[in-house]
């Protein structure tokens, strides 16, 4: 794609990185095959390609967003199956990213979007903020037809029926490994996570620790950004970002660290992409290293090869999460470590399709939300699954609440195969 940006506007870092990216763009449109929103809405301009002309269009001339362009930006899930597909190694991720923090910048949207969105960022990485809120959510349920807003339903929706109670695995402190240690760890516990489903940390930490690694929870790490990174809200996420990295590099230059362990694939993209994030900061170089010891535990399970059993004989439906499959090109280690226990593995038609959570997603646009999850929920059923086994919590919730069929963590499979206990929504827990 030919551009023409001045070269005062390159020396802009953003900038210069946004037109390498359109300058990779050669209009083919192999993308619109695989977006889900091309799927459900059929425009053009809800295709990556009809955005990338829209982004590039606000750059080059230089000019504040407007509604149009707003709209269509706000309706892509940052899915990233395009950037999978694309022949020519488009990077959309970066591109949408920078034209997110753009409009940030330069669009003043409805004063109910910004309310929304500014609860949403001061509300989610906080756990003890998101935990009140969902308690808030719970007690607004009886109400929930009158609330004149989709996307406040759908907040209130959302909210689990039970709430668990807080970890103290989750707390800042070093779990000694069992029996020789092989290496050391930190494992990222995240925000949403920790209020929504305690399970997965604690099934991390247990499986971890049996397969001889020393399992560190860093102090001062928290958020990894992404909530707010994808709302274009730049210095909320690069602060969040910032406290993880040098938590971390604390570690590493103290007891040493091997890798950094992250259960949530939706965090784990972003953290993976921090050298990135701060290429032209006084942190590049540790921001660098961080994102290098960044693996999702399923990585981490293959290289440590559990000797896992199924103590049932399951059918397990894989979901691939879009940040694992697309974000982090991790397709393999989930299926092969639940097929090396013994489970039955299948797979949905489509399954490069996102579920429609997607981080805020299934709260800020709840109607393309909603069809992306009864299509995946669909295809999910039709393999008959006694359960759907995913590696992002917000996949989980998403999926979870269009159907019956109980859905639990990779790792909290892979935990009970080598001797943890039985999946709690196994046994009908939430």
């Amino acid at each position: 794609m030919q551009t023409r940006f001045t070269e005062e506007q390159l020396r802009d870092p953003g900038v210069k990185r946004a037109n390498e990216i359109l300058r990779a763009c050669v209009h083919c449109g192999f993308c619109t095959a695989t977006c889900p929103t091309y799927q459900v809405l059929g425009d053009e301009l809800d295709s990556p390609r009809g955005r990338i002309y829209l982004i590039k269009d606000m750059l080059e001339n230089d000019r504040p967003a407007d509604a149009k362009t707003v709209k269509h930006i706000d309706r892509c899930l940052s899915c990233l199956a395009c950037m999978t597909t694309c022949p020519s190694g488009v990077h959309y991720m970066h591109l949408v990213d920078h034209a997110r923090a753009h409009i940030e910048k330069t669009y003043r949207r409805p004063w109910r979007d910004r309310a929304l969105r500014w609860v949403l960022a001061r509300a989610i990485p906080y756990p003890t903020r998101f935990r009140l809120a969902l308690f808030g959510a719970k007690m607004a349920r009886p109400f929930v037809r009158i609330l004149p807003d989709a996307r406040l339903r759908a907040m209130v929706a959302m909210a689990p029926k039970r709430v668990p109670p807080v970890s103290r695995n989750d707390d800042p402190q070093v779990f000694a490994a069992t029996g020789e240690r092989r290496m050391r760890v930190a494992l990222m516990t995240g925000c949403a996570q920790k209020a929504l489903n305690t399970d997965i940390n604690d099934a991390t930490i247990r499986l971890l620790r049996w397969l001889g690694c020393e399992v560190v929870v860093a102090k001062g790490a928290g958020c990894c950004g992404a909530l707010t990174h994808h709302m274009g809200r730049e210095a909320e996420a690069h602060g969040s970002a910032a406290a993880n990295i040098r938590a971390w590099m604390a570690e590493k230059r103290g007891a040493g660290l091997d890798a950094i362990v992250i259960n949530t694939s939706g965090c784990g993209t972003t953290v993976k992409d921090y050298g990135h994030m701060f290429r032209t900061t006084g942190l590049a170089a540790d921001a660098a290293e961080i994102a290098g010891l960044a693996c999702d535990v399923t990585e981490l399970l293959v290289r440590l090869k559990p000797e896992a059993r199924a103590p049932e004989p399951l059918r397990i439906a894989y979901h691939a999460a879009c940040s694992l499959q697309h974000g982090q090109k991790v397709t393999a280690a989930p299926k092969t470590l639940l097929d090396a226990a013994g489970f039955e593995v299948v797979e949905p038609a489509d399954a490069h399709l996102c579920c429609g959570s997607a981080g805020t997603y299934n709260l800020l646009q709840p109607e393309i939300s909603a069809e992306l999850k009864r299509r995946k929920v669909a295809t999910l059923a039709a393999k008959a699954p006694d359960v759907i086994a995913a590696g992002n919590i917000g996949c989980m919730m998403q999926i979870g609440s269009g159907t019956g069929i109980p859905v639990v963590h990779t790792v909290e499979l892979i935990d009970w195969a080598t001797g943890g206990p039985r999946p709690r929504a196994l046994s009908g827990g939430t």
